[in-house]
């Protein structure tokens, strides 16, 4: 078969203008140039098309696009491997859709919303200049270095035990049963107390009255910022909270 220029822009999303560029670099010449002046795609084109508008989403400028089409002429092989990096942008895609799906079902009020699944699949080193001025370059450092080495399996873990600790405190703070102070919240003080500890940069290489004072101090800011508070249902609900991690860490 054989494809027209504006055919081929079709098909492509693109130019005809843009095709008349890449053949006039040498890019992306036409299987053959018609009596009517036009140029005529094969299937060899198309597939050549294929790789440059790939490797144009990986960012590569078209000279260099030019010197890879030259170097890598098994184009099953490579394709091959434009379809792994697919592959890969497929499942960030994936995560960054659930991690979306999670912010409007939060603010729809059907789950608490959690900082960790809203940014899952972003880049999260885009929030790294908050993190260092809240707890230090090394916090943000233990911290990243920590997650990117935990398996997807182990990330999915605690995202969900975390999910579960967040839920069971909104539940407890929307009691009217249940005041800071009792049994049961006082356990769910002491799970989030060791939660924390399980955070690298929290605990290690801190004093226990250090440790304590960082508990407050973060109970303090789920009520001062929203977000942290809306993991709790709101003002309220981090109220609540903090003031059950106060009545824990003082006793």
């Amino acid at each position: 078969m054989e494809w027209s220029i504006q055919e081929l822009a079709r098909l492509a999303a693109t130019t005809s203008r843009t095709l008349r560029h890449y053949d006039s670099i040498g890019l992306l010449p036409p299987k053959r140039i018609g009596g009517n002046g036009y140029g005529y795609y094969g299937e060899a084109e198309l597939v050549r098309l294929q790789r440059i508008l790939l490797l144009r989403e990986l960012g590569l400028g078209l000279a260099q696009i030019g010197e890879v089409l030259e170097r890598e002429t098994n184009e099953a092989e490579v394709l091959t491997t434009h379809l792994e990096l697919l592959r890969q942008e497929q499942r960030r895609l994936d995560r960054q859709i659930a991690a979306v799906e999670h912010t409007i079902h939060a603010l729809e009020g059907k789950e608490a919303l959690m900082a960790e699944q809203m940014f899952d699949g972003f880049d999260h080193t885009q929030y790294q200049e908050e993190v260092e001025q809240r707890w230090g370059k090394d916090a943000y450092a233990r911290g990243d270095s920590w997650w990117r080495k935990l398996s997807q399996a182990e990330q999915d873990e605690f995202k969900a035990s975390t999910a579960s600790l967040m839920a069971e405190w909104k539940a407890a703070a929307e009691d009217p049963s249940t005041d800071p102070e009792s049994e049961a919240a006082q356990d769910l003080a002491r799970r989030h107390v060791a939660w924390l500890a399980g955070v690298p940069g929290a605990k290690s290489g801190t004093s226990e009255a250090d440790f304590e004072a960082y508990v407050l101090a973060l109970a303090d800011m789920y009520v001062a910022d929203e977000r942290f508070a809306a993991n709790f249902g709101g003002a309220e609900g981090a109220t609540f909270v903090r003031e059950a991690l106060r009545k824990r860490v003082q006793v």
